[in-house]
C-alpha cells in the first residue's frame, strides 16, 4: 500500500512539470501517429511519455549517447499501445531500454564435437526475458516511427512482446481483463488467422500480415499489433475478426481514427499498399531476433 502511494506521488510530481516544448517538436517530427489522436488522447499520450521517460533506465550501446529525442520518440511509440487501457503498469516488466545507433551483432557459443563454435547474428531489436530490457536500433526505431502506414514498426513490435509477457508467458495471448469469454473470442479469432498465415507463408503468399508472424503465436501477436496500428483500415477490411479482438484488447479504433483524420485532411497520406512476398521493406527478416520467450542471458 505504501509502495503504491509512493509511486503515485512520484508520478504526480513528474506530471506537475510542463511538457517540454522541444519534446512536442520531436513528437510532431518523429511520430505521425500523434497527429491522428484527439486532443484528449494527445494529452494522455504526453502524460504517458513523461512518466515512461522518467521511470526507465536509458542506456546507449555501441558508443551511442541517448538523447531526449530518442527517449521521446521511443516512449511515444511504446505508450501508444497503452493509450486505451484503463489500468496498466507502464511496462513494469521493462526496467531498461538499450538503444544502439543501428543494427547490432550478438554472439553465441555452441559446443560441438570439434570444439566450441562461436556464431554471430545481426539484430534490429529484441525484448529480453520476462523482466529483461528492450533493445532497439535507433535508426530503425526512428524510421518506423516516421512512417505510420507501412505496417512495420520495431518499437510497437518489441513492446507488444512485453505486453504479451505480463502474465509470465510469451505465448501470443496477453492478459485479457474481461475474463474467459474474451479468451474464448481471442482463440477463435487468432488461431485460424495464425494457421492461415502459416499456410500462406509456406507457399510464399503472405500478403497484408508480415510472414514473420508465422514464426510463432507470440510473433503473430506482435506482427498483428503492427498491422493494427499501421494498416488499420486494410486489416479491418480483410481480417475483420482479427481487427475486432485487437480493438477490444487495446480499446482503440485506429481505423476510425485514421478515417476521421483523413476526412478532415484530404491531402494526408494513405496507408501503404501491402507487400506480397511476406518480407519487410527495411529487411528485418534478414536478421534473426530473440524475444522474451527465450530465457538465455543476453550477450549485448
Amino acid at each position: 500500500m505504501l509502495f503504491s502511494w509512493l509511486t503515485e506521488h512520484r508520478r504526480d510530481k513528474i506530471l506537475a512539470e510542463p511538457f517540454p516544448g522541444e519534446w512536442l517538436e520531436y513528437l510532431q517530427d518523429d511520430v505521425p501517429h500523434y497527429q491522428f489522436l484527439t486532443p484528449d488522447e494527445q494529452q494522455h499520450l504526453r502524460d504517458l511519455i513523461q512518466v515512461f521517460v522518467a521511470e526507465k533506465i536509458w542506456e546507449g550501446g555501441g558508443g551511442l549517447d541517448v538523447t531526449p529525442e530518442m527517449q521521446v520518440s521511443i516512449a511515444a511509440q511504446a505508450c501508444l499501445l497503452l493509450l486505451g487501457f484503463e489500468r496498466h503498469d507502464f511496462y513494469k516488466n521493462v526496467q531498461t531500454v538499450l538503444v544502439y545507433p543501428q543494427g547490432y551483432q550478438t554472439t553465441s557459443e555452441q559446443v560441438t564435437a570439434a570444439g566450441v563454435l562461436e556464431t554471430g547474428s545481426a539484430r534490429l531489436g529484441e525484448a529480453w526475458g520476462l523482466r529483461g530490457p528492450v533493445v532497439l536500433s535507433w535508426g530503425d526505431a526512428l524510421s518506423g516511427g516516421r512512417n505510420p502506414f507501412d505496417g512495420h514498426n520495431l518499437v510497437l513490435h518489441e513492446f507488444a512482446h512485453k505486453l504479451d509477457a505480463r502474465d509470465g508467458s510469451a505465448d501470443g495471448v496477453p492478459p485479457l481483463p474481461e475474463g474467459q469469454e474474451q479468451y474464448d473470442e481471442w482463440h477463435d479469432a487468432m488461431a485460424p488467422e495464425y494457421d492461415e498465415l502459416v499456410r500462406k507463408s509456406e507457399n510464399g503468399r503472405a500478403d497484408l500480415l508480415d510472414g514473420y508472424g508465422a514464426t510463432s503465436p507470440a510473433e503473430f501477436f506482435a506482427v498483428s499489433t503492427e498491422c493494427f496500428f499501421e494498416k488499420p483500415r486494410q486489416l479491418k477490411s480483410r481480417h475483420e475478426r482479427l481487427y475486432d479482438v485487437l480493438q477490444r484488447y487495446y480499446r482503440q479504433d485506429p481505423a476510425g481514427r485514421v478515417e476521421a483524420y483523413q476526412q478532415a485532411h484530404p491531402a494526408s497520406p494513405e496507408e501503404d499498399g501491402e507487400t506480397h512476398d511476406g518480407h519487410r521493406h527495411n529487411g528485418r527478416h534478414k536478421h534473426g531476433r530473440k524475444h522474451q520467450h527465450e530465457h538465455e542471458p543476453a550477450r549485448l
